[in-house]
């Protein structure tokens, strides 16, 4: 899987600015990091060490000796400031230095951040070079580097992370599946690039699921467990706190009634998965009907571990006792179209973000978001500036899209106070012909089906 584009125009980007170059660069596990600076490199002059998990002295020796290695060169003295001083382009092209997972490198030897820094600012190699310390620990790139780097922080130029796939994307990477198959994808995988190279889209879903998450052995058996725990200590906590909010406890009095931890520890927590893209606090878009909404609703943002969480984790007894099919067809085909609803949602914001960008839209759009209400909910709010809305349905798993659903979505527009003269229907089924009809000598109407997606 080749690496997003919008990730190599950013490192082609500072690599064409003047003067030398200090990047973090970061990402979350099997975000394909290695793949994105591979691909940067090429036809370029660089220089490519990754760090292990070593001791500061072993460390030295092992960059040492590719460093002699790479340059053909001997060196007089190990020392990081030596190192650096003897890398070369070999003429007026700029080089490239990549030091991957670097933060075990800075962890353990403090001269390496001070080599850098003197890279950086000149005072080792003269030539032009660009300097990329890449991490797969989001916790270390977002926390402790500032701590480690101290006053030099400063001097870090830019700080990018490798986001995952978008869906758009994901779709490209599956140009054979159906754009329902691909949906399905997403809301169980989402978009890292890892575990959709691990994905085979030549079989069933149902086929993936049992291969990959359902057989002990499969790439994503542990994977859940992995990612929380690679970022984060007491697995138990987090553990019974994402499957409290996996099961509908997705406020804090909930979450504290479930859990049996005070309301100050669950806060803490909920920070430290909040801070890695683990969970998120989903805010009501603000409109006038603020009584009607709800606030402070928890949701997993992680794709995989809210479908690991919801489906599996519940019944890990039968995971071990049960053949794949056997758990596929107890615990998640009954209430797969449910949870998909989410992700179909998404997938039609997307979509209208995309038209936007394009100048498709009846109007410029500002921002987009949902609205979560005591009594019903508003699946797209999309405004302008000036506050004029777009309001978006999207149907999933009924058969059809209705007017009864029209109904249900003009009252909650009611208790949220908003007004649209655009309302985009989206639909994963068809439309109701009467509906359909209807929205011919309606323009309020723009009916969409998943196809055009």
């Amino acid at each position: 899987m080749n690496a997003k584009k919008t990730d190599l125009k950013e490192l082609e980007g500072w690599y064409e600015k003047s003067g030398n170059q200090l990047m973090l660069l970061y990402g979350g596990m099997d975000c394909r990091k290695e793949q994105l600076i591979k691909e940067f490199c090429v036809g370029k002059k660089y220089f490519y060490y990754r760090c292990r998990q070593l001791s500061a002295q072993e460390q030295m020796q092992k960059m040492g000796e590719e460093i002699q290695n790479t340059f053909q060169m001997k060196l007089s003295r190990y020392s990081y400031d030596e190192f650096f001083n003897r890398v070369k382009s070999g003429d007026a092209s700029k080089l490239v230095i990549v030091i991957d997972e670097a933060q075990y490198a800075i962890k353990r030897d403090p001269e390496f951040v001070k080599s850098i820094l003197k890279l950086k600012m000149k005072r080792l190699y003269p030539g032009p070079v660009m300097i990329i310390l890449a991490s797969s620990s989001i916790v270390w790139a977002t926390q402790d580097a500032k701590d480690a780097f101290g006053d030099g922080f400063r001097r870090i130029d830019v700080l990018h992370k490798v986001e995952d796939l978008n869906f758009l994307e994901v779709v490209r990477t599956f140009p054979a599946l159906s754009v329902s198959d691909c949906i399905r994808i997403y809301g169980t995988i989402g978009g890292v690039p890892g575990f959709m190279e691990a994905w085979n889209p030549e079989i069933s879903y149902r086929e993936n699921i049992y291969r990959l998450v359902l057989t002990e052995g499969g790439y994503l058996f542990h994977m859940a467990e992995q990612k929380i725990s690679a970022e984060l200590r007491e697995l138990s906590v987090y553990n019974t706190i994402l499957s409290a909010i996996a099961q509908g406890n997705n406020k804090l009095n909930d979450l504290y009634a479930k859990t049996g931890y005070s309301r100050a520890k669950i806060s803490v927590y909920m920070k430290n998965l909040s801070h890695f893209d683990i969970v998120e606090k989903v805010q009501s878009f603000q409109t006038g009907g603020w009584e009607n909404a709800k606030k402070g609703v928890y949701q997993i943002k992680d794709t995989f571990i809210n479908f690991w969480f919801k489906f599996v984790f519940p019944h890990m007894s039968d995971l071990y006792l049960l053949k794949p099919h056997e758990f596929y067809d107890r615990y998640i085909a009954p209430e797969l179209g449910t949870y998909l609803k989410r992700y179909f949602r998404n997938v039609c914001m997307e979509y209208m973000m995309l038209l936007n960008q394009m100048g498709r839209m009846p109007f410029p759009v500002h921002k987009i978001g949902t609205w979560v209400g005591k009594t019903g909910n508003i699946d797209i709010i999309a405004q302008s500036t000036d506050r004029r809305n777009i309001v978006g349905l999207c149907n999933w798993d009924q058969p059809q899209l209705t007017s009864q659903m029209c109904e249900e979505l003009y009252q909650n527009m009611e208790k949220a106070k908003i007004r649209s003269e655009h309302i985009f229907l989206f639909s994963a089924t068809r439309f109701e012909p009467m509906l359909a009809e209807h929205a011919k000598t309606d323009d309020r109407f723009e009916l969409i089906d998943m196809n055009e997606l």
